[in-house]
């Protein structure tokens, strides 16, 4: 008999290298219907050094992501073992680990999330159910958004789910399918600019709202080929590094008048990326503590009903959903859906080492 109940450590690392996150989920599974409660969880932060490696590792040789790899490796399982032993948790069934992306390229057939060498079975002395996003590339897919299949099953009450982090991704029904992409980036872009002031954010995007929009900067933007691409889509660093923040750069306006003039970007985008602009949109992620976004957000959606969830979700809802994935490759069961990242058929992706 399959079992109804899970105890599983969620693990997550956006691009907007703010740290890894953990949350300590316990699932049911009863008539078909899934529940969760979020225990404990919390976000540890990358030192300096870490976030400079992670910064420039998109530009290592294939060597030295070797040597990234491993000891990332040993580096989230230290933060795992402090997290378990920090709370007493006990009884895991898995740690489910999404690791950290490097490399983004599923247009050249590759992908990698550094942090999910087998070793970190070993190391951490759990299960580990990790490395989500490799299959799904080698069946033709973009590998991401991963999430959806976690807002279909855990958030069904939304018309729209969307998270920013890093970069943008929104999922909703179409059709009686689960469509999602990713929509643009977010704190990539707002923090590069946030550290010219000395800062590592934005807060609550202060400084942006100070500033005026350039409209010929944000027509360029709003004109790049990305935002023209019907889905299945999505984005890595790269997109940032070779595009985005050359044009931005291009222009010698203020960095309050870049954040202004990006912000509303990201606004602009989002509501062309929902079909339907009415109806209840989740937001969840760092982005949604940004108050100015989502200000603009709300100013091109003036229809929709945005929803910012309580803290756990809001914070944690990626972790939640990679632990969703991590039980279901468990089970067995499909947690890719091939109708969002565009792969040949729906399937059970990742890896589990014992």
């Amino acid at each position: 008999m399959e079992k109804e109940t899970y105890n599983v450590i969620g693990v997550m690392s956006g691009t907007s290298l703010d740290g890894v996150d953990l949350a300590h989920i316990q699932f049911e599974i009863k008539n078909n219907q899934w529940a969760f409660t979020i225990l404990e969880c919390e976000t540890v932060p990358y030192s300096t050094d870490w976030v400079n490696q992670l910064k420039l590792a998109v530009d290592f040789s294939k060597e030295n992501l070797g040597i990234l790899n491993k000891n990332y490796t040993q580096l989230l399982s230290t933060i795992i073992v402090n997290f378990i032993d920090k709370y007493q948790i006990k009884n895991l069934d898995a740690v489910c680990s999404h690791g950290h992306t490097i490399l983004h390229q599923p247009q050249n057939g590759f992908t990698l999330q550094i942090g999910n060498l087998p070793e970190i079975a070993a190391l951490t002395q759990q299960k580990v159910v990790c490395d989500f996003r490799v299959e799904d590339v080698q069946f033709g897919g973009q590998g991401a958004p991963l999430v959806p299949i976690g807002d279909r099953i855990l958030f069904s009450e939304y018309d729209y789910c969307m998270n920013l982090g890093g970069f943008s991704n929104v999922s909703f029904e179409e059709n009686n399918k689960r469509i999602a992409f990713d929509i643009s980036p977010v704190n990539t872009v707002l923090n590069f600019y946030a550290d010219q002031l000395g800062l590592n954010y934005d807060d609550k995007g202060k400084i942006s709202s100070m500033g005026k929009i350039h409209t010929e900067l944000l027509s360029k933007l709003n004109a790049l080929d990305f935002y023209q691409q019907s889905h299945p889509k999505s984005l890595g660093f790269e997109f940032v590094k070779e595009t985005v923040l050359p044009l931005m750069e291009s222009y010698k306006i203020s960095v309050e008048n870049k954040l202004r003039t990006f912000t509303e970007h990201i606004a602009v985008q989002t509501a062309l990326a929902l079909p339907k602009k009415k109806g209840h949109l989740l937001i969840s992620g760092g982005g949604a503590y940004n108050d100015f976004l989502i200000f603009c957000i709300q100013n091109q959606l003036p229809k929709m009903t945005v929803i910012i969830p309580e803290k756990k979700i809001l914070e944690f809802k990626e972790a939640l959903i990679f632990a969703l994935l991590g039980v279901l490759k468990l089970r067995d069961e499909v947690n890719v859906l091939s109708s969002v990242t565009g792969a040949k058929s729906d399937h059970s992706a990742g890896l589990i080492y014992i």
